[in-house]
């Protein structure tokens, strides 16, 4: 999987929406990012990718130090910008936002495809390499863009290929992060099933204390939740609801589950 073609298409597209806010004057309220505008969006993943490249550029062994937010290269005059204590940003999108967003992404892509996938990078992972962050941040471009799509009207499903990738890599790397991050129940050996329907892919997630394992689709499941690669990924970044898929077993199992991973 080229994870930096589709960061590079998913960016693009979402810098066509950005344009698309700007000429409408506002900033449209993010239905699937609750409290945030298009305007707030844009200084969240545009602030991510600049962390991502100073944390690589500097080789750091943690996360940017918060105290100090040069990395983020702020334009002297940003009295118009959206203000995270202030969200959502109901006026006009500033067009110094969208460039400094456009200049970020292409930096961030520029630095991670000069460096080696198994070159060593910190991540908020145990896998700690340059090529963690071209998948993550592949993730996230789309699943943003298609969150700022949604803001102004319908949005276009994600790559089917790469959706199911991102689906194993949330199994594995986001679901246990996700079980640090908060304070979430123990899990009681509870299993579900995810099941794409638009090519292959089948997989079983299961919870015991705080031990995450997952499998192929094999073995009892307490609910079975199958959809194309994309409707799969949204209901997973809890984008769309359980309505959208096809949903076999105790629906109510649905709930328990996003107990045991919660949002970020």
């Amino acid at each position: 999987m080229d994870h930096l073609s589709v960061f590079h298409r998913e960016v693009l597209a979402f810098e066509a929406v950005v344009r698309r806010a700007a000429d409408s004057g506002g900033s449209p309220l993010v239905p699937s990012c609750p409290g945030w505008s298009v305007a707030d969006l844009v200084v969240h993943l545009g602030s991510v990718h600049r962390a991502v490249t100073h944390i690589v550029t500097r080789r750091l062994d943690g996360p940017p130090d918060t105290s100090d937010l040069t990395f983020l290269g702020l334009p002297a005059d940003t009295h118009d910008w959206p203000r995270p204590e202030d969200a959502p940003h109901h006026g006009p999108l500033p067009t110094s936002l969208s460039g400094w967003f456009a200049a970020g992404a292409a930096a961030l892509e520029s630095v991670l495809a000069d460096r080696a996938p198994d070159a060593w990078a910190w991540t908020w992972s145990a896998e700690r390499t340059v090529g963690f962050w071209r998948r993550v941040q592949a993730v996230e471009a789309s699943v943003h863009r298609w969150d700022a799509e949604r803001a102004l009207g319908t949005a276009r499903p994600l790559e089917a290929d790469f959706a199911a990738d991102a689906i194993g890599h949330n199994f594995e790397v986001f679901v246990p992060a996700r079980r640090t991050w908060r304070r979430v129940p123990a899990g009681a050996g509870e299993r579900f099933g995810f099941r794409r329907t638009d090519g292959p892919g089948d997989w079983t997630v299961s919870f015991h204390g705080d031990d995450v394992r997952t499998a192929d689709g094999t073995g009892p499941r307490d609910v079975e939740v199958a959809g194309t690669a994309s409707d799969l990924l949204l209901f997973l970044w809890q984008r769309i609801p359980a309505e959208r898929l096809d949903v076999t077993g105790d629906r109510r199992a649905l709930d328990r589950y996003f107990a045991l991973v919660p949002p970020v």
